[in-house]
């Protein structure tokens, strides 16, 4: 087991690395070894053995507590860590290893914990013949949803989450999970406090997105190749429907009131419009040439959806009471996770093959920064450090 030292020193150095070492650490870095005894215990814990996580990458803790901020989370699927940006700055002010592959990621109601999904199966694009991606290593022990704590910026367990979880979102009140299984085509429902699967349900083929309904009664998951939606009872874990959309349906948002859920179908570069009540479609919005929409959010004042279009590398905003796009904008390489501060003044896409952040202000829609992130950065989660997110 390392020493106090030791464990500092290796915290010196990563922060170094990165060029956010807070503060309190610059200032450490100076000292002997006798002001170990005015270290915050904090730091003196790093010494101490932490719990295993089945195979996941160990964790980081923080050694300064920022104050209360609204902060991105960043899911780096390669690098296999979660970036933290504080949105008051667009800056880095942490980076914690998670586990292997993370993709989708949320904050739970109650803001003191935010879950990653985490896989073990290989990345196989869809380019690839399925004799190669079944060559590939698939270690299924690496499958599973983290929970990392906010205060400390460490991963505190790692739940069950079925087989190659993507993404996933959670019930009003923070007990339950719902997550799409890619691989097995299923969806597993996950009680988070006995930290057990609770059903799995057959929903459509490589399901995608999941999103819950803003009333918490159903939960709705995209299936890439079966082009639909299906929509699952949070109460009795059955599918109550199914809707067909484009090919490829990827994400979907709803409105703040849930009268609309906005779907984007990847290949047919078109966002369709859900009725949620009537549970039809209403409209199909054609997006801009060379539109490969992935991720898409709606303003807090439903006024605006966007839309990330992936592989066309740009954003497009829809104005929502006409459905037309009124612009698009450049914002990185094959953006695809896409979030909104909560006043919807700053939205942030995460940039795959450059491995970064865009900031877009979306008064005047333009990008207003590019962070450096991890490596194949995939998913985007805000919220209000600590407290509960809108």
């Amino acid at each position: 087991m390392r020493s106090d030292i030791d464990e500092v020193n290796v915290i010196l150095r990563a922060h170094s690395a990165r060029r956010i070492l807070p503060t309190p650490l610059r200032s450490f870095a100076s000292l002997r070894m006798t002001s170990l005894l005015l270290i915050p215990p904090l730091i003196l814990a790093c010494g101490k053995e932490r719990p295993s996580l089945g195979g996941q990458a160990d964790t980081t803790e923080v050694a300064a507590a920022l104050p209360s901020a609204e902060l991105a989370y960043v899911t780096n699927e390669d690098s296999q860590e979660l970036t933290v940006i504080d949105t008051r700055t667009d800056s880095v002010v942490a980076v914690i290893p998670v586990g292997t592959r993370p993709r989708g990621v949320r904050i739970a109601p109650d803001g003191k914990t935010v879950l990653v999904a985490l896989s073990g199966s290989p990345k196989c694009p869809p380019t690839m013949p399925e004799e190669e991606c079944e060559k590939l290593v698939t270690d299924k022990s690496k499958d599973g949803i983290a929970v990392v704590d906010v205060a400390t910026r460490r991963v505190t367990r790692v739940l069950p989450g079925g087989s190659d979880p993507e993404t996933f979102d959670l019930s009003r009140d923070g007990s339950t999970l719902f997550v799409s299984n890619e691989d097995a085509h299923t969806a597993s429902i996950v009680d988070i406090p006995s930290g057990e699967i609770r059903s799995t349900v057959e929903v459509g083929k490589e399901p995608e997105g999941v999103r819950l309904q803003p009333d918490g009664s159903t939960v709705w998951v995209t299936g890439e190749t079966d082009h639909n939606l299906t929509l699952i009872d949070t109460k009795t874990g059955k599918v109550v429907g199914q809707i067909g959309v484009g090919k490829r349906p990827r994400d979907l948002g709803f409105t703040p009131d849930g009268s609309r859920a906005y779907v984007t179908s990847e290949i047919d570069g078109t966002v369709w419009v859900i009725d949620v009540p009537a549970r039809k479609a209403t409209k199909v919005i054609q997006l801009p040439k060379d539109s490969k929409p992935m991720g898409v959010v709606v303003s807090p004042d439903a006024k605006r959806v966007y839309v990330a279009n992936g592989r066309g590398g740009t954003l497009s905003v829809i104005d929502a009471a006409t459905g037309a796009v009124t612009t698009t904008i450049p914002v990185g390489q094959r953006p695809w996770g896409i979030a909104l501060t909560a006043d919807g003044r700053k939205l942030y896409t995460a940039n795959g093959p450059s491995n970064d952040v865009s900031v877009v202000d979306t008064e005047k829609l333009r990008v207003l920064k590019k962070i450096p992130a991890g490596k194949i950065p995939w998913g985007v989660a805000v919220g209000q450090s600590g407290s509960p997110t809108p």
